[in-house]
């Protein structure tokens, strides 16, 4: 097929922290050294920010080196952590304030803020197109592109138009091809190239699995009085038990609201469990729900997250381009954050690349020297230090684990003489069904608990409906005649969309897959025991809209 084409210096894939910051680098070295770039940011979402969730507390360092100036430019900054609170649940009414002395020191907040992502990247998409980037929304990148060489020309943009049937309706537009001398793929948690990418080109060799959690978030309006802005609640336990581990947070924003969530591991065992249900659970907890009663939930939404740290990082460089941020998976799990350390992955890479071009390097190369650059910087020792967090709970669990991080991080720095691994994917982790009883979740009380589809309704969630299914299955049989024998098929309850259904049609049953639902998490990617289930782009602009996540 022929496609049209546009000629560009630089390709980022994804309109988040780390593509963003990616874009405004670039575009100041260039003025700085007096060169001229052409840089193009393609976003997925219906605008910037859309499709970002995150919980956040956010550690300005990246953004101070980024823009000194962002308090005086109106980044969206707008609380300040003021309290800092650390919680133990035992069960579903008990629980232990643990003394700040005794919390890893990683976890305190000082100088941080409480922020929505989203609007932080609908503040940096304004900085990057005042410094001339071009950014087009709605335009998600389908496919990859190769030279004769092996090495990556670029990317497609997907079609439009195409009918679920697979055939062009006649509002079909093909996709145009974006050329670049070099592509930065920032596309977030288990971006789907990204993933065709450290395939292709065995960026993953010697690490071990990339880990992952699934992340749950809800923004709720409350009474004043119940409202402390600036606290920072954290919690772990109850309700993930028996072979589950994770955490939540509770976190004041401004304008009498809290964000709410739960981040459940996708390590986790038990075929039974739902996480959309453990966190309908966690809610009703006195900790949490002391600050929920009588307010009013009014944004939901979920999004994996990538949390293998340093000893699951890929190479994140390959020839004619760099993956970064989240897709590489560059988050600090030992301070529950990844947006600075994206950004700072997207600064690196905007350093390079600049390098390579203002040298006249031939497009099309291998820019290893990214790697130098990463070793020299803070990101890298960061993330050295925190390299035990994540396999410390997963193989000690909550309580040994936190004293084994207690003491690696406040007496030895994160520098431990031991380095622990966790070396199974979390796909394999689950049990077969006969290995843990059901779980009998309590209905939803619709006060402080609620079901899946009035959920996903809060999360403004849209695709059209005549199109092809974005979540492709390689084996049609396997739902029903591996993953309903083994595992109940637990598609119905790892997705917090719903997704995912198994329904009886003149007596036989089928597995159904509601499209419409999905909000993007790519859990059922991660998660599937059979590894069946493929996440591709929608049509353009399709999936959540999120208005300040």
């Amino acid at each position: 097929m022929e496609r049209e084409s546009m000629e560009f210096d630089v390709v980022i894939v994804g309109a988040g922290p780390a593509g963003l910051a990616t874009a405004c680098r670039l575009m100041q070295i260039s003025q700085d050294s007096g060169q001229e770039l052409s840089v193009c940011v393609v976003e997925k979402g219906s605008e910037v920010g859309a499709h970002i969730l995150s919980g956040a507390v956010f550690e300005p360092r990246a953004l101070d080196e980024l823009f000194s100036d962002w308090k005086e430019a109106g980044a969206p900054l707008n609380t300040a952590v003021t309290d800092d609170e650390l919680y133990m649940l035992s069960t579903e009414s008990k629980f232990r304030a643990m003394p700040n002395a005794l919390i890893p020191k990683t976890m305190h907040n000082d100088g941080n803020y409480i922020i929505s992502v989203g609007n932080l990247a609908r503040w940096l998409a304004e900085r990057a197109e005042a410094l001339g980037v071009e950014i087009f929304p709605g335009f998600p990148a389908s496919e990859l592109l190769f030279n004769d060489d092996g090495s990556v020309k670029g990317i497609i943009i997907g079609d439009m138009g195409i009918g679920a049937d697979g055939q062009p309706k006649d509002s079909y537009e093909p996709g145009m091809e974006l050329h670049a001398k070099y592509t930065v793929f920032s596309e977030g948690c288990r971006g789907h190239l990204g993933k065709q990418l450290i395939e292709k080109y065995h960026l993953d060799n010697g690490k071990t699995p990339q880990h992952y959690g699934i992340g749950f978030k809800e923004i709720w309006k409350v009474p004043s009085e119940q409202h402390h802005q600036g606290k920072v609640v954290h919690t772990g336990g109850w309700p993930l038990t028996e072979g589950a581990s994770g955490g939540g947070f509770l976190y004041h924003l401004e304008d009498n609201q809290v964000a709410v969530g739960l981040i459940i591991d996708l390590n986790y065992q038990n075929p039974h469990l739902s996480p959309f249900d453990e966190f309908q659970r966690y809610k009703t907890h006195p900790v949490i729900s002391q600050y929920l009663k009588d307010g009013e939930r009014i944004s939901y939404g979920a999004r994996a997250i990538t949390k293998g740290g340093l000893n699951s990082l890929p190479k994140m460089s390959f020839p004619g381009g760099l993956i970064i941020g989240c897709d590489a998976g560059t988050l600090n799990f030992a301070k529950i954050k990844g947006t600075h350390t994206a950004m700072k992955s997207g600064m690196l890479a905007a350093e390079t690349i600049c390098h390579a071009l203002f040298a006249e390097v031939d497009s099309g190369k291998d820019l290893d020297i990214y790697q130098q650059k990463f070793e020299q910087s803070w990101l890298q020792q960061e993330l050295y230090c925190s390299r035990n967090f994540g396999p410390a709970m997963h193989k000690f669990g909550a309580y040994l684990g936190g004293a084994f991080n207690y003491i690696d991080q406040n007496w030895f720095g994160g520098k431990f003489p031991i380095t622990l691994r966790d070396e199974k994917p979390d796909y394999a982790q689950m049990a077969e069904v006969g290995a843990y009883n059901k779980i009998d979740y309590p209905k939803p009380d619709g006060k402080l608990s609620f079901d899946k589809l009035s959920s996903v309704y809060l999360s403004n969630t849209f695709h059209e409906e005549d199109q092809q299914c974005h979540l492709r299955l390689k084996d049609l049989s396997i739902p029903l005649q591996v993953n309903l024998v083994k595992y109940d098929e637990p598609a119905q309850r790892y997705c917090p969309a719903g997704v995912y259904e198994i329904v009886e049609e003149a007596g036989e049953k089928k597995f159904m897959i509601n499209g419409q639902n999905c909000i993007h998490c790519k859990t059922c990617d991660i998660k599937d025991p059979s590894q069946n289930i493929t996440w591709v782009t929608p049509e353009g602009g399709g999936g959540p809209n999120y208005p300040n996540m």
